[in-house]
Order: C-alpha cells, then structure tokens, then sequence
C-alpha cells in the first residue's frame, strides 16, 4: 500500500530540477514536483498548491478540502493506534 501525505507547496527552491518547499503538518520537506508541472502550470504557478506526496514526489494536486479530509483522517489514526497500545 502506497500513502501520499497532503502538504502545501511554500517555495520553489530550484525551477530547472523541480524543486520545491513543502510544508507538512508544520514539518518542511524539499520535494520534487516534476509529476505536476507541464506548460499550463510551470513550477512557478505551484505556490500555494497542495499536493500528495509521497517518497520525496509530489504525485498528484489537490483542493485543500480533500487535504484538510485527509489530514484529519490521519490523525484520527494516529490517535486510535496509539490507544491500543
């Protein structure tokens, strides 16, 4: 099973290798972004964007909604699996 983690695109460190800043639930992580930039939405475009990363790769974009969702349902699991033990 593979688990993309929501975060929010803060900085662009390095436009020619696809570079940027992601912030994480307040933990600040260099990704690569090369997955969601083409011509209609070059790294430049990207602050502000949240996106699913995953290994160091930011996979796929999506609406803070679905980030702020799945970030509650991680914390959520978080807190039922430190319960059990």
């Amino acid at each position: 099973m593979c688990l993309g983690i929501p975060g929010q695109i803060i900085e662009i460190t390095d436009v020619n290798h696809k570079l940027a800043t992601v912030n994480i639930g307040g933990v600040k992580r260099q990704v690569n972004i090369a997955c969601i930039v083409d011509e209609q939405h070059p790294p430049e475009d990207c602050i502000g964007d949240w996106v699913l990363v995953h290994v160091g790769f930011a996979m796929n974009r999506i609406n803070e909604q679905e980030a702020a969702e799945t970030l509650e349902l991680l914390q959520e699991l978080v807190t039922a699996t430190n319960n059990t033990y």
